[in-house]
């Protein structure tokens, strides 16, 4: 016979088990009995403390500073990615569908296109720039 103890959801159980010689056709039925668990200290987690919310302006990083005037149109970028490569250049003349920049996210290369018609007004990002989802990367005049 061999004793174990064994804990099941912080339960401690006694369990015997008899060592058959393997030409029984009934097996033994181990006896349990369980036994007071020794109780672990519960621990206390920390309390969070609040944090200020950061300003519109501090949360998202900050942007190349646009060249030439912000248009009316306005082109984010649909993904977090980092920007591989500028294909436009201000006062460029754009149908819809012209690519303007590459967008790298999830080591697939992303082209984002002009929205609609218009010339490129500005570009708020330089190569190597990471962006979030939202974050504006062109502007466009009808």
């Amino acid at each position: 016979m061999k004793n174990y103890t064994i804990t099941v959801n912080g339960i401690a159980y006694e369990v015997t088990v008899e060592e058959g010689t393997g030409s029984s056709t009934k097996a033994a039925a181990p006896v349990v009995m369980p036994v007071a668990a020794p109780v672990a200290p519960k621990t206390v987690a920390p309390t969070p403390v609040a944090k200020e919310e950061p300003k519109a302006e501090e949360a998202a990083p900050k942007a190349a500073a646009p060249s030439g005037s912000a248009g009316s149109v306005k082109v984010n970028a649909p993904m977090p990615g980092k920007i591989l490569a500028i294909k436009a250049s201000i006062g460029q003349s754009m149908k819809r569908g012209d690519v303007l920049l590459i967008l790298e996210a999830m080591k697939m290369e992303n082209e984002i296109v002009a929205p609609e018609d218009g010339i490129l007004a500005s570009i708020n990002v330089t190569v190597g720039d990471m962006v979030e989802a939202g974050v504006l990367l062109a502007t466009m005049n009808k």
